[in-house]
């Protein structure tokens, strides 16, 4: 049995779990339902609700803070390997509707249903 030299556990402890990606804002670990994945298309970061869309993709937590983080480290750019700036206004108004909606951390399709086919439910 393998070990990991991190958390000490075995690998096929991690079989079968969710995937596991790192926000580039706050550098942390989380399953993807709860980050949102961000590609760059034309020079523009873009929300990738399905994650669907081609190429390179960075995971962020759908919030102000972790989307503040990343600009300040110009993390977007390296993480997405393109040279320059990216547009992130079309990214932030995405995120301000998402959190406005539905809190932080709910990362809702399209069609208004979560990952798993569930509907979002609204908040009172």
């Amino acid at each position: 049995m393998v070990r990991s030299s991190r958390s000490g556990t075995t690998c096929s402890e991690h079989r079968g779990d969710t995937p596991v990606r790192t926000c580039v804002g706050c550098k942390k670990r989380a399953p993807v339902g709860e980050l949102l994945r961000v590609v760059a298309l034309d020079r523009r970061l873009v929300a990738d609700t399905r994650r669907r869309l081609p190429g390179r993709g960075a995971w962020l937590h759908p919030g102000p803070e972790c989307l503040a983080k990343a600009e300040r480290r110009r993390a977007f750019p390296r993480a997405l390997r393109v040279h320059g700036t990216l547009d992130v206004a079309e990214l932030r108004e995405h995120l301000g509707q998402v959190t406005g909606k539905h809190g932080q951390g709910s990362v809702p399709g399209p069609d208004g249903t979560k990952e798993a086919g569930r509907p979002v439910m609204s908040q009172p």
